[in-house]
């Protein structure tokens, strides 16, 4: 029974360094993951700053062109008010236009037979006053001696 019992010790021995030793590997393994694990979360780090100060730059720069963009809408805003106080005035103007144009067409329908009257004695008047002054050059002409022109 001794030899059982000095064999059953001996075995828990190697057991009990058996485990040891795969303990000791396991840790090993372990620690050089853990270092791993480290450095790859360091070069995340460090590449993480890289993309925050990369992405507060380029924040700066959406921003700086949204106020650009802003400016400019707001101009073209200014324009589109100015061609739309144009517009309106064209429109006012052609309004005004027409009426005038209603009222003279009306005023010249309205006296159409006065002014058509007043043509035939402007052409009459004419038409006298050519006669007149050919009489008056031939009357001249007439009392010119003959051997002068």
């Amino acid at each position: 029974m001794k030899i059982i019992l000095y064999l059953s010790v001996a075995l828990i021995a190697i057991s009990f360094f058996l485990l040891v030793v795969y303990i000791a590997k396991t840790l090993t393994v372990l620690q050089e993951t853990i270092r791993r694990l480290t450095a790859t979360i360091d070069s995340l780090e460090k590449q993480v700053q890289g993309i925050t100060s990369e992405t507060t730059q380029l924040l700066k720069k959406t921003n700086m062109l949204a106020d650009d963009v802003q400016r400019k809408v707001e101009g073209l805003n200014s324009i589109v008010r100015a061609v739309s106080d144009i517009s309106s005035t064209v429109q006012s103007f052609n309004q005004s236009l027409q009426q005038i144009s209603t009222s003279v067409t009306k005023q010249v329908e309205t006296h159409q037979e006065k002014v058509v009257k007043v043509m035939q004695w402007g052409n009459a008047f004419l038409e006298i006053w050519e006669k007149w002054k050919e009489r008056k050059q031939k009357n001249m002409k007439e009392a010119q001696p003959h051997g002068k022109k």
